[in-house]
């Protein structure tokens, strides 16, 4: 698409913020107002349709993105969205450790261990880890209190948790980084065990390298619309 516009403002409303373009207000692909909770977030989404040269191109527009599917996608049922986002609880990436090497297996038990910590510490739950693949059922009471803690969220932070969660494979992980327990070096750190190994054992692979690097950035635009909207929450 064409740009289309030469200016591009922030509106203040009662209960949020909504980007101009030469003064008209943007709206989503169901054409719903683009309305944002934080003027942090808001200014961060202008400066995406500013940046924009002769072509729009969504790609470079990822907090845009997520805040279309705040509105579009989640608004008009929350819970049934946080349901789906909750599910990834029954399977948890941290859960399911390898079965050799032995410095794999020792590598994966230093960056999940902590996080399952925390879990249990923040949600008074505990976890039944396995070896393999095959699916290990987990406790009624850890799948119900993560899927509370998740229905807990708002439309825009399950916006943002849902590419956490599923780049990741780990709801324990996006939670945490959610919820500012680790960082975003050590989630992705966390979330790569297995690719870093692999790297290390067998080389770089060129296309794999550019996959996990568009994968990063996805999962790094999600974090910081998060932290946009902590700003809401911070003023």
């Amino acid at each position: 698409m064409k740009r289309f516009y030469k200016d591009v403002s922030v509106e203040p409303l009662e209960d949020g913020c909504q980007i101009l373009l030469d003064r008209r207000p943007v709206r989503t692909p169901a054409r719903l107002p683009l309305s944002l909770p934080s003027l942090a977030l808001a200014d961060a989404v202008a400066e995406e349709w500013r940046s924009q040269g002769e072509e729009i191109d969504p790609r470079t527009m990822p907090l845009t993105g997520l805040a279309n599917a705040a509105i579009d996608r989640v608004v008009p049922d929350p819970a049934a969205f946080a349901r789906g986002l909750a599910a990834y609880g029954e399977s948890d990436l941290l859960c399911y450790r390898a079965e050799g090497p032995e410095a794999l297996i020792e590598r994966e038990e230093q960056l999940w261990d902590p996080l399952l910590a925390w879990a249990r510490h923040r949600f008074d739950i505990d976890f039944e880890i396995t070896s393999g693949i095959l699916h290990r059922p987990q406790p009624k009471r850890t799948t119900e209190q993560l899927a509370r803690a998740v229905a807990a969220k708002d439309a825009f932070v399950l916006a943002a948790l849902s590419p956490l969660v599923t780049i990741s494979g780990s709801l324990v992980i996006a939670l945490a980084l959610v919820e500012r327990a680790i960082d975003l070096d050590t989630a992705w750190s966390a979330a790569t065990v297995d690719e870093a190994w692999q790297a290390e054992k067998w080389g770089e692979d060129f296309e794999a390298t550019a996959r996990l690097e568009a994968r990063r950035k996805e999962f790094a635009a999600a974090h910081r619309f998060v932290e946009l909207l902590e700003e809401r929450a911070d003023a």
